[in-house]
């Protein structure tokens, strides 16, 4: 069903686009001007007579009136009145009135009245940017029995969206319920989620792909200085798939911290041999690894080429995998059947543009794998498959023992005890301060003012942060020759640091768990003992960073994040935190349930 075009239009502004979206705008409120039969507490319309007036301290007026319907007194009360309210209500007056009953001092007394005309009559009340009026006539225009099961909607949930638009007694009594809790919310939730999936669906655009025979990787997985896990085999094996299929895929392949994503991409590209592989890292850093891992582990026969910001632009003519930053994007490249990101929510808007523009080649288009250390959720997951496939990397290559505490001020010295005995043993530290400058709204140190303290403590101290130039040079000294690092979060995902054992992230109760967690992932790189320290001023400790501390599992705190800070909008990734929905929960059996629903329609 299709709204017309000036509809279109207005609904657009408020967010409405589809017909489902309209039939989940759901009043606020109802304001009724039945009349009242009997006192009661919450919103009442009541016929009174007027019959005292006083005026009261703090610009407040009091009347007493006569209720003829319940038979008794009651009284008026108007908080701020205006000069017109003293003519509005004279003794004497029979009025009909509405508002907030309750039960105060010994009388029904009715708060901050409003003189209505006209009796018999429930309006809807939505809060948007439209007249209620206009709303509640494309709503009875276009929610109708009909409509609804051309959507996919089954007749219980027909019936429930009807009956809270519908503007009667039994609306209002539904919505009160549904507000209380006191109504099975399922129902709303399912036809949330359903709503969203199908729209979701609806995005997804088909291409052929630039189908390829994958080439054979077996001797080279044979002969690797070490044994790949099943995850990492089965999500290259999910790629090489993607490659031979006449549909052009797009794959994330989401991988905790220390799962070995490096193997997996390496992978891909011997599998796409003897045609052309493109990686984008987020940072000349990574790039430099990648490129660093790719020529250690290839065959010499795979011609791997590093492009470099500001440098001549190498020959590419006979490369199999370029490697580069965002540089890559103002680079002419190649074609290649598969395009690689990694990191890819660290790269702009704009930059996301020219990645499509990468991957597309007229009616073709190259596979394109996304690599990310960030898990989400198994019900996000679910959620977003209807645009992208997903591979999982959770088995680790070797076994973390990363210890996390939270700590207060009164620890601080138990933990320059720790610091010193860890640089003694030839180990290195991080420590995060959550800004470079000072700040008045902030109840900790920045960079710029603890580095005094450090610098006088300790030899061979490095610092540096986002916005400073020399960052990626200060990061490889501090590699080969440092004992502490003083940073912002710049180094959630960057250098490998084998000899990192410590991590202090001041003021941890500011950051996402996804950021706590990337920032842990820091140290113990290669199976050692690794320490993280959440620093907090806060006199009660967050419940977040207590279950955080408590597992390592990059997936578990995904859903703590997902639990803490909802998801964001995954339609059009504007919002990046803040519920979607206003009922569905990210209850796993009810995605379940609308995507079942879809596939049965064909829609998914």
């Amino acid at each position: 069903m299709k709204f017309e075009a000036n509809e279109r239009e207005e609904l657009a502004k408020i967010g409405v686009y589809s017909l489902l979206d309209l039939a989940l705008v759901l009043p606020k409120s109802f304001e009724s001007s039945f009349i009242t039969s009997s006192p009661r507490q919450g919103v009442v319309c009541v016929e009174a007579e007027i019959l005292t007036l006083r005026r009261a301290s703090g610009g407040m007026l009091i009347a007493t009136a006569f209720c003829q319907t319940w038979e008794c007194e009651i009284k008026l009360v108007i908080f701020h009145a205006k000069p017109w309210h003293y003519g509005a209500f004279k003794p004497h007056k029979e009025l009909i009135l509405n508002g907030t009953c309750a039960y105060a001092y010994g009388a029904w007394q009715i708060a901050n009245p409003k003189i209505i005309t006209k009796t018999g009559v429930i309006s809807p009340k939505f809060r948007r940017d439209m007249k209620d009026e206009r709303l509640k006539k494309l709503i009875k225009k276009y929610i109708t029995n009909e409509n609804l099961r051309a959507e996919g909607l089954n007749e219980n949930e027909i019936s429930f969206l009807v009956a809270i638009q519908k503007g009667d007694e039994d609306s209002i009594s539904l919505l009160n319920l549904l507000k209380n809790g006191e109504v099975d919310t399922r129902v709303i939730k399912f036809i949330e989620i359903f709503n969203y999936i199908k729209k979701l669906n609806s995005k997804k655009l088909y291409f052929k792909n630039q189908k390829i025979e994958p080439f054979d990787i077996n001797e080279w997985l044979k002969n690797l200085p070490f044994t790949p896990t099943n995850d990492q085999l089965n999500a290259i094996n999910d790629i090489r798939q993607d490659m031979s299929s006449t549909q052009a895929k797009r794959r994330v392949i989401m991988g905790d911290v220390g799962s070995g994503k490096t193997l997996v991409i390496l992978g891909a590209a011997l599998s796409a041999y003897p045609n052309k592989s493109i990686l984008m890292a987020p940072t000349s850093i990574l790039a430099n690894q990648l490129y660093e891992e790719a020529c250690r582990l290839l065959p010499d026969f795979m011609n791997v080429v590093l492009v470099k910001s500001g440098e001549k632009e190498p020959d590419l003519a006979n490369a199999n995998l370029i490697i580069g930053t965002h540089v890559l994007l103002y680079t002419k490249l190649p074609k290649s059947v598969l395009v690689m990101v990694d990191e890819q929510h660290r790269f702009g808007s704009a930059q996301r543009n020219k990645v499509e523009e990468l991957v597309r080649d007229g009616e073709r288009s190259a596979t394109f794998v996304q690599f990310s250390a960030t898990p989400i959720p198994r019900t996000l997951t679910m959620i977003n498959s209807s645009l992208v496939s997903y591979s999982f990397l959770k088995e680790i290559p070797f076994k973390k023992n990363i210890h996390t505490q939270v700590i207060k001020s009164a620890d601080f010295g138990a933990f320059m005890a720790h610091l010193r005995s860890e640089i003694s043993n030839h180990r290195q530290a991080v420590i995060v301060y959550p800004l470079v400058e000072s700040s008045e709204v902030l109840n900790y140190q920045s960079l710029s003012e603890a580095s005094d303290f450090w610098l006088q403590n300790f030899k061979n101290v490095y610092i540096t942060h986002g916005k400073d130039k020399q960052k990626d040079e200060i990061l490889l000294k501090f590699k080969e020759d440092g004992d502490l690092l003083l940073a912002t979060t710049i180094v959630e995902v960057g250098i490998s640091l084998p000899r990192l054992s410590t991590i202090l992230i001041v003021g941890a109760e500011r950051l996402g768990l996804a950021t706590l967690h990337q920032l842990r992932g820091r140290v113990g790189r290669n199976g050692g003992d690794g320490y993280c320290f959440l620093f907090t001023k806060l006199k009660q400790t967050p419940s977040r960073l207590i279950e955080f501390a408590q597992t390592l599992d990059g997936f578990k705190i995904a859903e703590l994040d997902l639990k803490n800070r909802q998801s964001g909008d995954i339609l059009d990734g504007s919002v990046q935190h803040g519920a979607t929905f206003e009922y569905y929960e990210y209850e796993e059996d009810i995605t379940k349930a609308a995507q079942d629903r879809l596939k049965a329609l064909r829609i998914l």
